[in-house]
């Protein structure tokens, strides 16, 4: 039977310490760190204030680099990412930080590409409605806003 090594306070900040450098976290990947390593939630709580104070873990600075980071490298729209900050219970003043880094110019090209290479992905689809309903239907599941899809659909049916 194997017993769990638990870690001293000091040692376990410093092992958040290392965690929060190699990327940027929010509190409650940190927090759920820190109590895997056997800390109890007086510890936990000291430990999270000092990796704040020593700006180790912003959680604008995360919810910035996670909203550029989805938006970036996987082409997520707004509704997706801030569903996704939310679960990781990042405050909706620093969601909305985050959504700032979007720029407009580049979200509203990204969408016009992703709708266009998925319509023409269904070239060989002969009903129209299937057709509009599969390419909407991504668009959704890819987190941009549905007024946003209305008006990219009604110019590739135009078009």
């Amino acid at each position: 039977m194997a017993f769990k090594k638990y870690l001293t306070r000091e040692q376990a900040l410093q092992k958040a310490k290392h965690y929060c450098g190699y990327q940027e976290r929010c509190h409650s990947e940190v927090k759920e760190k820190l109590y895997s390593f056997g800390l109890y939630k007086q510890q936990v709580e000291e430990c999270l204030s000092q990796l704040i104070e020593e700006n180790y873990l912003n959680e604008e600075r995360f919810a910035q680099q996670f909203a550029g980071g989805k938006f970036r490298m996987k082409q997520w729209g707004r509704v997706k990412i801030k569903y996704e900050l939310k679960q990781k219970q990042v405050s909706e003043y620093c969601i909305k930080k985050g959504l700032k880094e979007i720029d407009e110019g580049n979200y509203l090209a990204t969408l016009k590409k992703l709708a266009t290479e998925k319509w023409e992905s269904l070239a060989s689809e002969k009903n129209i409605f299937t057709k509009l309903r599969k390419t909407q239907d991504y668009l959704l599941q890819k987190g941009y806003e549905p007024d946003l899809i209305k008006e990219r659909l009604q110019a590739l049916r135009e078009a």
